[in-house]
């Protein structure tokens, strides 16, 4: 059997013959020529009798993951009180940020507009609105978050949902037996389905769009991740440059102090763990007045979304709550108190038009300033928290999709799988956001820098979304066009409004968001390029059958777990452990972590074991994988034991599998003669008839407990329990048990060949192989005792 390949037999459950996967299996329905044609095979040695069906799994070798048996469906058929509990901590954890946006979006656009009249204010308030209601309303809310991975939101998320439905990742370890994961359900066809598929094809026979589709992924998440660093030093200088003229010699200085005293502190809680003024006429109005300033102006109302830091977490937090929640938060609570925070501002401003500059305080009554200032720094220590937190999911997700260097991350609650930490990404955001609270010295600086990022972010969701209309929805193409074409032209108009800023400290999220860009994409494309090495040097399996049972050396009592990358084929670090050691361990077994792209991989689904080599060989394949939302504790001892019990019962179910084989061979044949006797003529055509595949035995199960096996075929069939192949490679396991495990790994050197062009040495050799030396290394990763681990070198050449 080649490796990799699929094959299966019909296993008869309780009086009907079914598939593995449920579904009935009705005899009748096969041609006579093909039953016939694959009896005369079997019988001449060629092949078993192989029928298309979904492959068995071993999936109880669950040590790494949390409990995650409820992922499926969780939100659905919530109760009102439910949903309403879900709404209600959205209002913290989903939109801490867009709360906040009070505090800075009228005082950074008077600060380039002065007021003249009311029209300006009116001006300024209707394009607050109908920013609001364009785009975190209607586009958000009611649209993008539609566009979910069974739940889950975010950039990697819709990346995930698209390589489901085209094959682009270009990393090639795709199996046909991960679309069997329950998690991994795809839409029924549409009318529309035609042109879906031109674009799968289209998308998947051009590497250069595979390219560009990782791209923009990946520019978007390096442009959240740079929000990071902008929304807490944004938030929390905001909330405390109120007491500015509350604290007499509280200047500039001072809030520079206090708010990195805050975030000093913010950031050290983390690894500890953590809800007439529409009329558009005055839009008109307002640039006909002020022209160039309006332009810059503009530039300000975009914070008032803080799509990036707001409605963009918004998506990316959907997998704690429901779709439904999140919209009934928005529309009945976060919706009008920002319309009447913002209606309240203006008429303050129309009355007092010098308080501009700080006119969040300024329009709080002289007896509520304290408390209210209590509260928004609050807000704004619960807004950068969020957004903190995304930044950990969107770095972890990146790490599963192979987009990021190994870093180590901290599980900072038992019941919640989401709740991580990264300490170093921690660290690393907590001295940039002070670098920048101390360097751009006040709010309006920050907030030129902070206005490009969040506008890069909503133009790859708008460009992300519109591929999943057109490639998953299979919506009508004019619908599909309306949303780039209305929600990407609002989008473009503000990237021109803030493109204006780069020299004003714009320039910063696009530093940030290329620095992360290139070390995701050089991690990537060096991933790739070792993984596809890895397939090309791979050991033939003609040389091990060629090398014997014993494989040219000694076996000695033991189980070696060799971890690799390969889904299948023999990794090229087996043969340079049998050429450098002594002995080889008498069972080995393949380990592969693989990430697939869905969210979490239920517990029962995740893993695949599958034989190498025939059986004296003791040579086994273990395919874990993994969502990008799985989070993987590590407990070798644990994972030992689950490994020999899950190895156990594959042995016995092959076996079983073989005896069913054998069964099904002697049923098939009896059918074949029995049919030859059985013809019958209908509408005065000669056709055969095929009887079911049972007895009266099948017939008499009903009545007998689920839990006692039942004999399906003659009593000459042996049952696997009585197989003395499979009792002796039940003791061997044990005994290899016994004596211990150990580790087989390798510590790998990436290079560019000699004839590769520059460029790509440059990044290979330099800064693929810094990233390589300075993140977790495997061993470090999976947490593995260092006493049973054996490495050996390799130089891989890309």
């Amino acid at each position: 059997m080649e490796e990799g390949e699929i094959e299966e037999s019909v296993r008869l459950l309780g009086s009907e013959s079914r598939w593995v996967d449920g579904s009935e299996f009705d005899s009748e329905s096969l041609p006579w020529s093909l039953l016939e044609e694959e009896a005369n095979r079997e019988r001449h040695g060629h092949i078993r009798r192989r029928l298309l069906r979904k492959p068995d799994r071993i999936d109880s070798l669950d040590v790494e993951a949390t409990d995650v048996s409820n992922f499926r469906d969780h939100h659905k058929d919530l109760s009102i009180w439910r949903t309403l509990a879900l709404a209600f901590q959205t209002l913290g954890v989903v939109y801490g940020d867009l709360g906040t946006s009070p505090l800075y979006v009228f005082s950074d656009v008077f600060s380039k507009v002065p007021i003249k009249s009311d029209v300006d204010v009116l001006g300024a308030l209707s394009l607050v609105m109908y920013t609001i209601a364009l785009l975190p309303l209607a586009k958000y809310v009611f649209i993008v978050l539609k566009a979910n991975d069974n739940g889950e939101g975010g950039t990697f998320a819709l990346y995930s949902l698209i390589c489901r439905y085209a094959n682009i990742s270009l990393l090639p370890n795709r199996q046909q037996t991960d679309e069997h994961i329950s998690s991994f359900k795809l839409k029924l066809p549409t009318p529309e389905l035609e042109r879906a598929l031109n674009i799968k094809e289209g998308l998947e026979r051009r590497s250069s769009l595979k390219t560009l589709l990782l791209l923009l992924v990946l520019m978007g998440t390096s442009m959240i991740i740079g929000d990071g660093i902008l929304t807490p030093a944004m938030s929390v200088m905001s909330s405390v440059s109120g007491l500015q003229g509350q604290i007499p010699g509280f200047d500039t200085n001072a809030v520079v102090i206090l708010s990195i005293v805050i975030l000093v502190g913010l950031f050290s809680i983390q690894r500890f763990g953590t809800s007439k003024a529409f009329n558009p006429a005055y839009i008109y109005y307002f640039f006909k007045r002020n022209t160039a300033e309006a332009w810059s102006a503009l530039g300000g109302c975009v914070l008032c979304i803080t799509v990036a830091a707001g409605a963009e977490a918004m998506f990316a937090d959907l997998g704690h709550f429901s779709v439904l929640s999140i919209q009934i938060a928005f529309s009945f609570v976060v919706f009008p108190c920002l319309m009447l925070a913002y209606m309240g501002q203006a008429a303050y401003l129309m009355r007092y038009p010098s308080s501009a500059e700080r006119i969040f305080y300024d329009s709080v009554p002289d007896g509520l300033f304290w408390p209210v200032l209590v509260i928004a720094t609050l807000a704004a220590m619960i807004a950068s928290q969020s957004m903190i937190s995304a930044t950990f999911s969107c770095i972890k997700q990146s790490m599963a999709l192979g987009c990021f260097p190994r870093l180590k991350i901290v599980h900072t609650s038992r019941r919640l799988m989401g709740q991580i930490y990264i300490p170093i990404i921690n660290w690393f955001l907590m001295i940039t956001c002070i670098l920048v609270v101390a360097t751009f010295g006040s709010t309006t600086d920050i907030a030129n820098a902070y206005g490009i990022a969040e506008v890069g972010v909503m133009i790859v969701s708008t460009a992300l979304v519109t591929l999943v209309m057109l490639l998953i929805w299979q919506i009508n193409l004019f619908l599909a066009l309306c949303f780039p074409l209305v929600f990407g032209m609002v989008e473009l108009i503000y990237l021109s409004a803030v493109l204006t800023k780069i020299r004003e400290g714009g320039w910063l999220p696009l530093a940030f968001a290329s620095c992360f860009l290139c070390v995701m994409h050089t991690w990537n494309y060096g991933s790739v390029l070792k993984y596809q090495s890895e397939v090309r040097e791979k050991i033939s399996m003609d040389f091990l059958l060629e090398l014997g049972s014993t494989l040219g050396t000694v076996r000695v009592p033991g189980i070696g777990l060799l971890y690799n990358e390969l889904v299948q084929g023999i990794p090229s670090v087996f043969g340079q452990f049998l050429l450098g050691l002594p002995a080889i361990h008498s069972t080995i077994v393949f380990v592969c972590i693989k990430y697939v792209p869905v969210p979490v991989v239920p517990q029962e689904e995740r893993f695949l074991f599958r034989r190498v080599c025939p059986k004296d060989y003791h040579m086994f394949r273990c395919i874990a994988r993994y969502g990008y939302k799985d989070v993987r504790k590590e407990d070798h001892h644990a994972f030992e034991q689950l490994l020999v019990e899950s190895l156990e019962k594959f042995l016995r179910i092959e076996s079983q599998e073989l005896a069913l084989e054998n069964g099904i061979d002697e049923e098939l044949d009896s059918v074949l003669l029995r049919s030859r006797d059985s013809e019958f003529s209908v509408n005065g055509a000669e056709e055969l008839q095929i009887p079911l595949m049972h007895d009266q035995r099948m017939e008499d199960t009903d009545t007998l407990s689920s839990e006692e096996p039942v004999s399906l075929f003659p009593s000459s069939v042996m049952s696997f329990n009585e197989d003395p192949s499979l009792e002796y490679e039940l003791s061997a396991l044990r005994e290899a048990m016994n004596s211990g495990f150990t580790y087989l790994l390798s510590h790998g050197d990436v290079r560019a060949r000699k004839d590769s062009w520059f460029l790509k040495k440059l990044i290979v050799n330099y800064f693929y192989a810094f990233l390589r030396r300075n993140c977790r290394v495997g061993a470090a990763n999976m947490s593995l005792p260092h006493m049973n681990i054996m490495r050996v070198g390799m130089t891989y050449m890309v």
